[in-house]
Parts: C-alpha cells; sequence; structure tokens
C-alpha cells in the first residue's frame, strides 16, 4: 500500500511538471517576449535582468524566448522519434511474439543486430545517409528506437498469447489480427506507456547528443541540444547562457521519468 502511494505520488509530480513544461512550450506557439532571432550587439552576453530573466546569447539574443522556441524543436523531434519506434516496434513485437516461429526468428535476428549498436550510435549512422536536419534526425532516431519497443513488445506478446482470455478469443473465433490489437494490445498499455516516457527522455538526450556534435538540429533552428551546444563556450564568462535550456531539459527528463517510474507501482 505505502509504494503504491509513492508510485502515484511520484506519477501525479511527473503530470504536473511535465505539464508546466509543456504549457510554457505551447504558449511560445503563439507569444514569445521578443523574437528568438533577433540579434542585439549592445545585449550580448548581457545577465539575468527584468529585461531577459534567462540573459542573453553570445549574440545578443533573448535566451527565454529561444528556449520557448527551441522546447518547441525539441518536444517535436522526440515526440517524431517516439512516435516512429512505438508504431513499429509495436508490429515488429506483436506479430513476433504471437506468431512466434519463423517470423519470430527472421525478424528478431533483425532487431537484435540492430539491438547491439548503442541508439545513439545507430542514430549516427543513420543520419551520415539522411544529411542533418530536424526531419532527418526524427527519422534517424525513430529508426535506431524500433529495436528497444519492439523487444518490449514482443517480450509481453509472449505472456499474452496463451493466457485464458486470449484462448477464449480464439475460441469465439476473433481473427488473429482482432486478438492482437484489440485483445491483448490494451492489456500491455503500462508497460507500453511507460516504455514511451522513457523512450521520450533518452530522445531528448539523443537529439542534445546528435546536435551538440553538429549534425543534429541545424541553424537557423534552435533546440535544446543546440542551445547548450553553443553555451560550452561561455560556461565561465556566462553561466546564465546554459542554465535556460539546461534546467529546461532537466524538468522534462524528470516529469516524464516520474510518470513512467509511477506506472510501474
Amino acid at each position: 500500500m505505502q509504494k503504491r502511494k509513492k508510485g502515484n505520488a511520484g506519477f501525479i509530480a511527473g503530470c504536473v511538471i511535465t505539464g508546466m513544461m509543456l504549457t510554457l512550450t505551447v504558449i511560445g506557439f503563439f507569444y514569445t517576449p521578443y523574437d528568438p532571432e533577433a540579434m542585439s550587439a549592445a545585449d550580448k552576453l548581457a545577465g539575468i535582468s527584468p529585461r531577459h530573466i534567462m540573459g542573453c546569447d553570445n549574440f545578443g539574443r533573448d535566451i527565454f524566448s529561444r528556449v520557448l522556441k527551441g522546447a518547441q524543436t525539441t518536444l517535436i523531434v522526440a515526440g517524431g522519434t517516439v512516435l516512429i519506434g512505438t508504431v513499429f516496434g509495436v508490429l515488429i513485437g506483436a506479430f513476433t511474439g504471437y506468431f512466434g516461429g519463423i517470423v519470430d526468428e527472421a525478424l528478431m535476428r533483425v532487431m537484435d543486430a540492430l539491438f547491439a549498436f548503442p541508439s545513439l550510435l545507430l542514430a549516427l549512422v543513420f543520419v551520415s545517409l539522411f544529411n542533418s536536419g530536424t526531419y532527418q534526425v526524427i527519422l534517424a532516431l525513430g529508426i535506431a528506437f524500433i529495436p528497444s519497443f519492439s523487444r518490449i513488445v514482443r517480450s509481453e506478446y509472449l505472456r499474452c498469447r496463451n493466457l485464458d482470455y486470449v484462448k477464449s478469443a480464439r475460441l469465439a473465433g476473433a481473427s488473429h489480427l482482432r486478438i492482437m490489437f484489440v485483445h491483448i494490445l490494451p492489456n500491455i498499455y503500462t508497460v507500453l506507456l511507460s516504455s514511451i516516457m522513457i523512450g521520450f527522455n533518452n530522445a531528448v538526450l539523443a537529439e542534445a547528443g546528435l546536435t551538440y556534435l553538429g549534425i543534429g538540429v541545424q541553424p537557423p533552428d534552435a533546440s535544446l541540444g543546440e542551445m547548450l551546444s553553443n553555451a560550452q563556450t561561455y560556461l565561465f564568462s556566462a553561466p546564465w547562457y546554459a542554465f535556460g535550456p539546461g534546467i529546461t531539459m532537466v524538468l522534462l527528463i524528470l516529469g516524464f521519468s516520474l510518470m513512467a517510474d509511477g506506472l510501474k507501482h
């Protein structure tokens, strides 16, 4: 009972943090205090002040305005990555886990080969094939995330395919597709949702890593990873440069991590 209460408290805290961050991001679509791309020589590396609550960057651009826009790009990249990984991962995991046999052997050997490489390293390979850019990063990371989702879904289908409610559905004449996606899939939603939230966090970090290496989101598009990459040069002379995008990324990851942990309890 105590464990359940802690899980619920963590999930609620995660929802609150994530909700706040998503609200700020949505506001950024309609309003920012300054033009995120407007440069001002007079405000170059200006510190935190009432006019610029997160200071200014090395081009005199308002960091808070750029954080609002950068968070949008990061969320789009993470959301697109998880969408691709989840859709194809569920399809592959469902078919391999439900049918087994040669279908399972063939597809899972491919997934195992891909899973042997770290997601970021695998994404680097795909980015080199697709070139750099926001949508190319989404595609590259999405493909790199498919193996992890497929393995999780496959294990759940292996567990569920011989349970009583599945046997009853077969006896009632339900088709394989109906059993897979109407009977089994809703019963693994907790595991799948938790995996999606963890995948979202990994996608946020992967985007930052790729952009830090200069092969992720490209200027003039702003992202949290791009801002942190630029801020590294000024960590000692202008530490506020990294504070805005850094704390935003930490809160996003913390929120989804708490929700994922809460779902497990």
